[in-house]
């Protein structure tokens, strides 16, 4: 096999990995535009898409906190969200093998996308490869799309004139439909998810909903990851 041959698929990762990094990046600037929205400063906003990472954990927080919930349930919702990344986790230890510095780094980095990518892989090598770029892809392009889409709603003044508050909602519906496209254990815990929130809505103080529905989700995942 020549040299070309053999660094053909690691070319086709890389570039796959690049291809998902764009595209899931740019959906940042919903997320700058919604925290801005709900009330987030700039700076703010840039240091939830640093620290936080993770989409859904990150418009949980600042869709509870423009519903007009505390900072526990805000912060409790996100927390919920994202702890279904301690499941991707135990699934790719083993295939990773991280230590020391760059264990912290694969931890931010375990996003949906990423272990998507790393786990559809045919050999651990190309595994290592799908995940390291597909979490440096979407990690550059999502915190620089937040920022610009940040800065952009502050430039046009009071963001609820615009509507851009409606971008929260929405983007938990983008979160939500590649469930309802999926197998019927997913389409389920979804719909299921959605109806709980649907339902507290008029009962229970604002990011309560939100924080039920993170649950049912977190508990799905758990007992999908249950072996028989």
């Amino acid at each position: 096999m020549t040299s070309a041959a053999q660094h053909a698929p690691r070319r086709a990762v890389i570039r796959d990995s690049l291809g998902v990094g764009i595209a899931v990046g740019a959906y940042g600037a919903a997320f700058g535009l919604a925290s801005v929205a709900a009330g987030l400063s700039v700076l703010q906003t840039c240091l939830l898409s640093l620290f936080a990472f993770t989409g859904g954990t990150q418009f949980a927080v600042v869709g509870v906190v423009a519903g007009g919930g505390t900072l526990a349930a805000a912060l409790s919702s996100g927390l919920l969200l994202g702890a279904r990344n301690t499941l991707y986790a135990m699934r790719l230890a083993p295939l990773l093998q991280v230590r020391g510095v760059r264990r912290m780094a694969a931890a931010l980095g375990t996003i949906d996308e990423s272990t998507a990518m790393a786990v559809s892989q045919t050999s651990v090598a190309n595994s290592r490869t799908a995940f390291w770029w597909t979490f440096g892809g979407v990690f550059t392009f999502w915190n620089l799309s937040t920022l610009i889409g940040a800065a952009g709603a502050t430039v046009l003044g009071d963001p609820t004139r615009f509507g851009l508050d409606a971008v929260i909602p929405a983007a938990f519906l983008a979160l939500l439909a590649p469930r309802l496209r999926g197998g019927a254990l997913e389409r389920g815990v979804a719909l299921g998810a959605a109806v709980i929130a649907l339902a507290l809505i008029p009962l229970t103080p604002p990011g309560v909903p939100v924080l039920a529905s993170c649950g049912a989700l977190l508990l799905a995942a758990r007992l999908r990851e249950t072996p028989a």
